[in-house]
């Protein structure tokens, strides 16, 4: 794999001087346990701003190499965003169900280095500090940001026992049904200080803010409670009870409110170019997901030059083709012809954008929540946010009442109609556009995750969550399995396995973590949220 020196650019020499793992140097954290001598805190806060700025450019990880491993070759792909050209580890790689450790532990590392750490920091010299408050707010606001993603694929996470060693030197873990409660907790307190807080904010917000440049707080307020609503979305069905409490928390207008209008999408200003486009350009190493061209190519969607650029293979010249994920492919000049991405800001990771808090709200209206307001109504506001993001105007593709996805074909693969989905096919979704106020529940469910899926692109993690957790849309199901039976091809992969570094240097808390989840830490198991029977309830 490819490795990257902007991971060493965005690591200053003065916060590598306090940079720890979790798993060592305990005795020196519990005697100070954020590291930093007065003098340094006093600095005009310049550190602390420093730790923020550092956490908020990995909570989707801005170095190239690490969002290959970690993104590109887990999340994008299975959520059917990208397929990757590249027959990496002759085609036994993590998109053939084949998973690579080595791949999966930058999941885990990049997040626990580079923003649990400085954020365990900021929010210890807060609680010492009240002059610090705001930034305390928005450290819990990035570590809920940023291990969500984590538990998301793994499952259990260390969160409350981070730099608390037990007397045999191992760190607990949470199980996720717990971590869940924690982020929810976290999330509560930073909306409790932001609603505090005055109009104007202080200079070291300022310094430390990477994603809004308004002199307020309030956009980091409704991204909390955004936030807030998308996690409780993700219990609905494990736990109903603590799903509707958090969600109505987050609904409820006092609270501080949602992300509404595109002004407040949260995009972080990252050090370095946006990593797909290295990957696609310098590297090229992936292109459009197929389930991309069946559902927007269906859909005869508008956004798709925003987002695709047409193939120059001259068997689809001027078709936009995708790559369809988990294939046997010979060599990479096979498909490197294929539908390029279009990548817009260079130089922003985006977080969320308001797109989904509509698409959130309209879930949680037919789930029947105070204050979400009008399904159809958030439902078309989703599609609206998402089309003036590019220029577009959704009038007519909200009124679509007959365009479904489009098989696939692939004139490229190795074997003449191995990798096809053709009419028919199940896996071939039926769900139109236009909002439909005589389908059941779960028909309604299907069309917003759908509109919502292509609203949020190229957020991987979020789209494969969504999809796990609901079933849509519906995606292709790979062709080359080579999990050697552990992984079935149907559903498909559910979550990443616990690191195997955490088995060797945290061996004790790891096989209890393990222990927690309802099968074997493995590709196959299912994390807390993911249940077996999706019929809305």
């Amino acid at each position: 794999m490819k490795q990257s020196n902007s991971f060493l650019r965005v690591l200053v020499p003065l916060v590598l001087l306090f940079m720890c793992s979790c798993t060592k140097d305990f005795k020196d954290l519990n005697t100070n346990p954020i590291g930093l001598t007065k003098e340094q805190e006093d600095a005009d806060y310049t550190l602390m701003s420093a730790l923020l700025q550092q956490a908020q450019r990995f909570v989707i990880p801005e170095d190239v190499g690490t969002y290959q491993l970690s993104e590109n070759l887990t999340s994008d792909s299975y959520s059917g965003y990208m397929g990757a050209e590249a027959p990496f580890r002759s085609n036994a790689n993590n998109l053939t169900y084949s998973l690579v450790d080595d791949w999966n532990k930058s999941i885990w590392v990049s997040r626990y280095t580079n923003v649990m750490n400085p954020t365990y920091k900021v929010i210890a010299a807060a609680q010492q500090n009240p002059s610090l408050k705001d930034l305390e707010a928005l450290a819990r606001i990035i570590r809920v940001s940023a291990l969500s993603r984590v538990s998301d694929k793994i499952g259990p996470v260390i969160y409350s026992h981070y730099n608390l060693p037990n007397d045999d030197g191992t760190i607990s873990y949470d199980a996720q049904k717990d971590a869940y409660r924690l982020f929810f907790k976290d999330l509560d307190t930073a909306i409790s200080i932001l609603k505090t807080m005055p109009a104007t904010v202080s200079p070291q917000m300022k310094n430390a803010d990477l994603a809004y440049t308004a002199d307020n707080y309030t956009n980091w307020l409704k991204y909390a409670n955004t936030l807030k609503l998308r996690l409780a979305l993700r219990i609905a069905l494990i736990d109903a009870g603590m799903a509707k409490t958090q969600g109505e928390s987050a609904l409820d207008p006092a609270n501080g409110g949602l992300l509404s209008e595109n002004s407040q999408n949260c995009s972080v200003s990252l050090s370095v170019s946006h990593p797909l486009n290295v990957i696609v350009n310098d590297w090229s190493d992936t292109r459009m997901g197929a389930p991309m061209e069946s559902i927007m190519g269906g859909y005869n969607d508008p956004r798709m030059p925003k987002y695709f650029q047409t193939a120059t293979d001259p068997k689809v010249t001027g078709q936009y083709k995708g790559i369809r994920s988990g294939i046997n492919i010979d060599e990479k000049s096979r498909y490197d012809s294929y539908s390029k991405l279009v990548f817009f800001p260079v130089n922003k990771m985006q977080l969320m954008v308001a797109a989904e808090s509509w698409f959130l709200r309209a879930e949680a209206a037919l789930r029947g929540w105070a204050n979400a307001g009008d399904a159809k109504i958030n439902y078309e506001n989703g599609i609206d946010r998402s089309f003036t993001m590019y220029g577009l105007n959704a009038n007519a593709y909200k009124s679509n009442a007959t365009s479904k996805p489009k098989p696939y074909i692939d004139p490229k693969a190795l074997t003449p109609g191995e990798n096809d989905i053709k009419a028919g096919s199940p896996y071939l979704s039926t769900i139109t556009i236009q909002w439909n106020a005589a389908d059941n529940n779960n028909r309604k469910l299907e069309r917003i995750i759908t509109q919502k899926w292509i609203a949020i692109f190229p957020d991987g993690e979020e789209a494969w969550a969504e999809y796990r957790r609901t079933g849509y849309p519906i995606l292709f199901p790979v062709i080359a399995n080579k999990s050697a039976g552990v992984i079935p091809t149907l559903p498909g992969i559910r979550s990443i396995p616990i690191p195997q570094v955490e088995f060797t240097t945290n061996k004790k808390a790891a096989e209890e973590a393990a222990a927690t989840m309802s099968g074997p830490s493995n590709g196959a198991t299912r994390l807390w949220w993911d249940v077996v029977d999706k019929s809305f309830k």
